[in-house]
């Protein structure tokens, strides 16, 4: 006899989603970085981070990702996600009885500059952020 998941089951197929669909933004990152910034592997832990939360986000929150773009900037890389969702994102008051609400928080201080942008269909977020030295 089939059955409906429970909410616990479904909770945990969404974190593995968010989860497979970020460690393959991170592949790419890794890819970009190495091809962008040859010989900075293990230095630019604050992109892959970056990528990390801003694609996660957008699947837990946002009703799914709907573009991932790395470009090149004057030291830095721009990261630009979009999302199906026009929910701007909020902080959070941290709470040990709540896990999570740090990701928002993460990416605004690792980001020299975070951009917000509704569109037609959801949003978009641009976060510049600096290679490490």
């Amino acid at each position: 006899m089939a059955q409906l998941p429970d909410e616990a089951d479904l909770a945990r197929w969404d974190d593995s989603r968010s989860r497979q669909w970020a460690e393959r933004a991170c592949d790419v990152t890794r890819g970009f970085l190495w091809a962008y910034s040859p010989g900075s592997e293990g230095r630019n832990d604050a992109v892959l981070l970056v990528v990390f939360e801003l694609v996660t986000n957008a699947i837990r929150h946002a009703e799914g990702l709907t573009d991932f773009r790395l470009d090149p900037g004057e030291g830095c890389v721009i990261v630009t996600v979009a999302d199906a969702s026009q929910r701007v994102p909020q902080e959070r008051d941290l709470d040990v009885q709540r896990p999570g609400g740090v990701g928002w928080q993460l990416i605004r201080e690792l980001a020299s500059h975070v951009h917000v942008e509704l569109v037609p269909g959801g949003k978009t977020i641009q976060a510049i952020v600096p290679l490490s030295d």
